[in-house]
C-alpha cells in the first residue's frame, strides 16, 4: 500500500511540474502586426461649434510586441501616411492635404512609438512619442485588451481599442477661421479614436538538417 501511495504521489508531482511547464512555455512576448483589412485610425474635431467632422487614415503599418497571454506590452510603434486622409468630402480632404494642416509634401508620415503603459482593470494607459509636422510630444492612449482569437486560416489575432486627445495647434497646425460669434470654424481639439486588429506572427519552421 506504502509503494503505491508513493507512486501516485510522484505521478501528481510529475503532472504539476509538468502543468507549469507548459503555462510557462505558452506565454511569450511575440511581435504582432495591425491588420489593415481589421483596423480603423479615425479621428474627429468639432466644427463650426455644432457638429463634429470624422475622418481616418487609411494608409499605415504598425507592430505590437507584447504577452497576449499575460497581457503584458514591450512595444507599440506606428507610422501613418499623412496624404491618406480621408473624411469622405475630396475638397476638404486636398484641404486637409496642405500646408494649412497636415503639410504631406513636407511631412509624409507621422509616428507613434509607445514609452511607457501602465494597467488598472481592464484598463490600459499607454504613453508614447507622437511626431506629426515634424514636432514630437508626449501623447497618452486609454483603451483596454479585447481579447485573442484564431481565425479559419491559421492565424492568432488579437483587438485593441484606445482613445486620445491632442491639440493640433501644439504641432504647428494653427489653420482655422473665427466666426462670427468668435468661436473657431474648426475646433483646436482632436480626438484619436483607435480600433486595431493584430496579427501574430507566426514563428519560421526549422529546416532539418
Amino acid at each position: 500500500m506504502k509503494m503505491v501511495m508513493k507512486w501516485f504521489m510522484c505521478m501528481v508531482l510529475v503532472g504539476s511540474v509538468s502543468g507549469s511547464m507548459t503555462v510557462i512555455a505558452g506565454a511569450e512576448m511575440a511581435k504582432w502586426r495591425v491588420d489593415k483589412d481589421h483596423t480603423t485610425l479615425g479621428f474627429e474635431v468639432v466644427h463650426m461649434l455644432v457638429s463634429k467632422t470624422k475622418g481616418k487614415f487609411t494608409e499605415y503599418s504598425g507592430i505590437v510586441e507584447m504577452d497576449a497571454e499575460k497581457q503584458e506590452f514591450k512595444t507599440i510603434e506606428a507610422v501613418i501616411q499623412t496624404a491618406s486622409v480621408t473624411t469622405d468630402h475630396q475638397k476638404r480632404d486636398d484641404h486637409l492635404r496642405s500646408a494649412d494642416f497636415f503639410d504631406v509634401n513636407t511631412f509624409p508620415t507621422m509616428t507613434f512609438k509607445m514609452t511607457s503603459y501602465t494597467k488598472s482593470g481592464d484598463q490600459y494607459t499607454a504613453v508614447g512619442d507622437f511626431t506629426l509636422l515634424g514636432v514630437t510630444k508626449e501623447l497618452t492612449l486609454v483603451g483596454t485588451f479585447n481579447g485573442v482569437a484564431q481565425d479559419p486560416w491559421g492565424n492568432t489575432r488579437a483587438g485593441i481599442t484606445a482613445e486620445g486627445t491632442i491639440n493640433r495647434k501644439d504641432y504647428g497646425m494653427k489653420f482655422s477661421k473665427l466666426l462670427d460669434n468668435g468661436g473657431l470654424m474648426v475646433g483646436d481639439n482632436v480626438k484619436l479614436i483607435l480600433e486595431i486588429e493584430v496579427i501574430k506572427e507566426k514563428k519560421a519552421k526549422k529546416v532539418k538538417q
